[in-house]
């Protein structure tokens, strides 16, 4: 979930990520990064805790927390990034400048839809695919600056529905495999052997949908915001759990629903977003959009939130809201709620760091928890003092330094 075509407010600062024992990546066999560290097999003087937490000192903006499995103790401790480490590596945090695609296209998928698509970036770089939210939300120039420009080569999409690909807000054949299908296409289309897969709150669920379909078409894994598509997960944001956080903004929310519908508000929006009126699914769209924008970061954006209420912002909400109601009410095509935990085993191998904010509303905590359960090997990083938002300064400041520690194993000779 989350609308994510939406300005950066951030002040970045350079941000000393340390690699420990205990947080580190294995040495790659190039160009994948993989295989991580497995079983009770760790580094020579690595802890033996459970879950190795540990305080850091970065700067406000910037601070995480860093987690791994390496015993059946558990103790959880707090870890202190210490600059006078002998084995700290410092990683650029600052989001890179604005910058342009190199080429611009359409791909027809189906009879109905055909997507945008961009490059940019170095195009002799390695691939990234970038992943956006909603189901719906489509992509931003601002996504680009994730990404050293000199390093990676950088795939954005609008899927289907969503932003300039057309037709717009359509949900005939637009189900999470469609969508699996597309990437698959699109890494076809521009003749791409294998990409980094880069996806934060919905797009972590296709992320993980599409790495585990294609896994051999993966090099590594970077997740933020982990969305599960669980019903207790829609139920907390959709049915009055997060309410008892933000009862402000989820009066209008409740409100726009009469009484007799609100035993379901998944699915009372739904009928006014697929109204014949296309005032009524504009206000609904309007409505249901300004929940998800008033409950994305730590402290409220109040420049997101009036841009919501921009007449000129409907165009765009209404695609985001049409969509990302549609997959909840078909509980994301999914075969079962478990299905991305059940099939962790066919990427377990494949290099991944999940990068999730503490205090994150729309897509709570406990849904990155038992990923990370689930997935050991996975890096897993909490920033303490950030909600939902990819835009949130910790937030920020993690994937740019995550996506430099991917870069610095991918070059050539990378130790």
């Amino acid at each position: 979930m989350m609308f994510t075509t939406l300005p950066i407010p951030f002040s970045g600062s350079i941000t000393r990520f340390v690699a420990t024992n205990s947080c580190s990546f294995v040495p790659p066999l190039p160009p994948r990064l993989h295989p991580p560290l497995r079983g009770n097999h760790r580094p020579p003087g690595s802890p033996s805790t459970l879950f190795l937490f540990r305080r850091s000192i970065l700067a406000r903006s910037s601070r995480s927390l860093c987690c791994t499995e390496n015993s059946s103790s558990s103790t959880l401790q707090q870890y202190s990034y210490m600059e006078s480490s002998k084995e700290s590596q410092e990683y650029n945090s600052n989001l890179y400048p604005h910058i342009e695609p190199y080429s611009t296209g359409f791909l027809k998928v189906s009879d109905i839809h055909t997507l945008y698509w961009e490059q940019s970036g170095n195009p002799n770089g390695h691939p990234v695919v970038f992943l956006h939210g909603g189901p719906g939300a489509g992509t931003s120039a601002s996504n680009r600056r994730f990404f050293d420009p000199d390093f990676y080569r950088i795939i954005l999409f609008d899927q289907r529905g969503a932003g300039k690909s057309t037709p717009h807000a359509c949900l005939e054949e637009n189900t999470t495999w469609d969508l699996v299908d597309d990437i698959e296409k699109l890494r076809e289309h521009l003749e791409i052997p294998e990409w980094q897969v880069f996806g934060g709150s919905w797009g972590s669920t296709l992320a993980l949908a599409y790495s585990q379909s294609h896994p051999d078409k993966v090099t590594g894994i970077i997740l933020r915001g982990i969305f599960l598509l669980r019903k207790k997960e829609l139920d907390w944001f959709y049915e009055g759990g997060a309410a008892a956080i933000f009862p402000d903004a989820w009066e209008p929310f409740r409100d726009f629903i009469p009484e007799n519908e609100r035993d379901n508000f998944i699915f009372a929006y739904n009928k006014r977003l697929n109204s014949d009126d296309i005032d009524v699914q504009i206000s609904a769209a309007k409505i249901w959009t300004a929940w998800e924008l008033m409950t994305a970061h730590l402290m409220q954006n109040e420049e997101n939130i009036k841009r919501g209420e921009d007449d000129n912002f409907s165009l765009a909400s209404h695609a985001f809201a049409r969509i990302e109601n549609h997959y909840f009410v078909n509980k994301g095509f999914l075969p079962s709620s478990s299905q991305l935990l059940d099939n962790v085993d066919k990427i377990r191998h494949i290099k991944t760091v999940i990068v999730q904010g503490r205090y994150d509303v729309c897509c709570p905590m406990m849904s990155a928890w038992d990923l990370h359960k689930a997935w050991p090997e996975a890096e897993f990083k909490v920033i303490p003092d950030a909600g939902h938002s990819a835009n949130e300064p910790g937030i920020a400041a993690a994937l740019v330094a995550t996506n430099e520690k991917f870069k610095s194993l991918l070059r050539p000779g990378a130790a």
